[in-house]
């Protein structure tokens, strides 16, 4: 059994091979995560990754709509990496479409996702655009 601390490090690693594109590495670690931890989004994130940084978006795509995870807020995270994966692709109102659920979700899916939308600088601007509509009144 894996315990956490050495599914952190092993995924640390596995960011390492992703980051730089090298898919075969990422695949090993991820593969391997992927199968201790079946339910986790993460190991899926990494696949993905590798694959993005390898200019195989596409592959990215296709593996995180087949990626199958049981918890909502894992689901969310899928759907936020997979918006961003689309976007590399060109196909934008795709990913738009998946951001924008995933936005609607809780969790950190959501929060990348609003992000990625744009959302979150918006609503983080909105009490002091208020403010400057209060004292022009």
């Amino acid at each position: 059994m894996l315990d956490a601390r050495d599914a952190r490090l092993l995924t640390e690693i596995g960011m390492l091979a992703a980051e730089a594109g090298d898919v075969a590495r990422a695949d090993a670690i991820f593969g391997a995560l992927r199968r201790v931890r079946p339910d986790r989004a993460y190991p899926y994130i990494g696949l993905a990754l590798a694959r993005m940084a390898a200019g195989r978006a596409g592959e990215a795509v296709r593996l995180l709509e087949d990626a199958e995870v049981g918890d909502p807020l894992e689901r969310g995270v899928l759907h936020a990496w997979r918006g961003l994966a689309l976007q590399l692709v060109g196909r934008s109102a795709e990913s738009r479409k998946v951001l924008t659920e995933a936005a609607a979700m809780s969790g950190e899916g959501a929060h990348m996702a609003r992000r990625l939308l744009g959302l979150e600088e918006e609503e983080a601007r909105m009490p002091a655009r208020l403010e400057t509509i209060a004292i022009n009144q």
